[in-house]
């Protein structure tokens, strides 16, 4: 009996950190760093969820119509060590973000900077992934 819990629970313990694993990817997996891009938009919302952070921004393009895209940002914790809070974002923010498109072409990016009107910048790309000129967490 204390062998068929035990291997109950170690495969259990399996299955979280497959999980979580595959939750968490390198940036190579899905963002392609031969398709920089930069967006300016206005913010819609702000998820701060783990592995990664998303922002959301409704982006006019040339031909006038909006595009809104996700841009994936560092992991909710790194953003806070870095100074950004859940209120540096409110939607309504009209930002500048620079990041890399994602490989399949959809409207999703990894985020790298973001400008804001007044000129101030904020990194908010994830360390460790591999992405082109990322910043080492401190």
């Amino acid at each position: 009996m204390r062998k068929e819990s035990f291997l109950l629970m170690a495969a259990g313990l399996l299955v979280l950190a497959a999980a979580s694993v595959s939750a968490h990817h390198a940036f190579a997996a899905e963002f392609d760093k031969e398709k920089p891009v930069t967006l300016k938009g206005t913010v819609t919302k702000m998820e701060w969820i783990n592995p990664h952070s998303w922002i959301h921004i409704e982006v006019k393009g040339p031909d006038g119509k909006v595009v809104v895209w996700m841009v994936e940002g560092g992991a909710p914790n790194a953003l806070l060590r870095r100074g950004f809070t859940k209120d540096s974002l409110p939607a309504g923010t009209v930002i500048l973000i620079e990041g890399y498109q994602a490989k399949n072409g959809s409207h999703k990016a990894n985020g790298r900077d973001i400008t804001f009107a007044d000129g101030k910048k904020l990194f908010v790309g994830s360390s460790g992934t591999g992405a082109p000129g990322e910043k080492p967490e401190k």
